[in-house]
């Protein structure tokens, strides 16, 4: 029996990895790497800082629902015990359901991502990230946004980025981009900042007593740091060929009733 084509075409052709890399304020590196796993998603990417490495994928169905006047898009953050070399125990062994810190990073990455589908996009979609190796000294919250944006920019599913997110904290009056386990705690001004290019979409976080102009001063510290993440994004989306995004009608448009509509105003 002879080998499906579809086969032949996913698996048996060499795959075109593209990397690219970018530098944080104090020399340290984030590689985005495309084309080598998860070639069946729509978009997927691995993002690596230090020994911490999270797998990006995102798909999405060609129509919208039926009826459906919102966007169903599920976006998930999961940590796998065997990223920090566990197995999991007891009678099932296998993972448990996702964690509450699980939960609030995919939140933060729903919250920064979700504003900037088209507003008639209306097809399912799902947004996977996980962490596939930890490290401590590169703590993976403040990536799993960057590597969603990434996997979308490198799809052709309509959105209107890039987008990321990075961590900045304050140590002893230094503003450190991404800091490790042990700074972070030192830290008396850490917030998670989510942006564009052009905009500062989001902003999660705490400090200690901190003026008005420090908070300010830590913002534009993150938004530098970010505009780099998606000039990135921007080369991978020309060097892969998904500058062109998949054409979508998902809604009724009912151009009476908007006449109706305007003649109220």
């Amino acid at each position: 029996m002879g080998v499906p084509l579809s086969f032949k075409n996913t698996f048996m052709n060499t795959p075109k990895v593209l990397s690219k890399t970018c530098k944080l304020p104090d020399g340290r590196e984030i590689i985005v790497e495309t084309g080598k796993l998860a070639r069946q998603a729509d978009g997927s990417v691995v993002v690596r800082m230090g020994n911490t490495m999270l797998l990006a994928t995102v798909v999405a169905n060609q129509e919208g629902k039926e009826g459906a006047d919102f966007l169903p898009l599920s976006v998930d953050y999961q940590e796998k015990f065997a990223s920090t070399g566990k197995i999991p125990g007891g009678f099932l062994r296998r993972e448990g359901r996702l964690s509450d810190y699980e939960i609030l990073i995919s939140r933060l990455v729903d919250r920064a991502i979700r504003p900037l589908f088209p507003d008639d996009y209306h097809a399912e979609t799902q947004v996977n990230i996980q962490l596939m190796s930890g490290d401590e000294n590169a703590l993976p919250d403040a990536l799993a946004a960057f590597a969603a944006s990434a996997a979308l920019a490198v799809s052709d599913i309509p959105f209107q980025g890039p987008i990321s997110e990075v961590r900045v904290a304050r140590v002893e009056g230094q503003f450190i981009i991404n800091p490790t386990l042990e700074q972070k705690e030192k830290a008396d001004i850490d917030l998670i900042v989510g942006a564009s290019i052009d905009n500062i979409l989001m902003v999660e976080g705490e400090s200690k007593e901190v003026s008005e102009d420090d908070l300010l001063a830590a913002l534009k510290v993150a938004h530098e740091a970010i505009k780099d993440q998606c000039r990135l994004q921007i080369e991978l989306t020309r060097e892969t060929g998904k500058t062109q995004k998949r054409t979508y009608d998902h809604e009724v448009k009912d151009e009476n009733l908007k006449v109706e509509l305007h003649k109220l105003l």
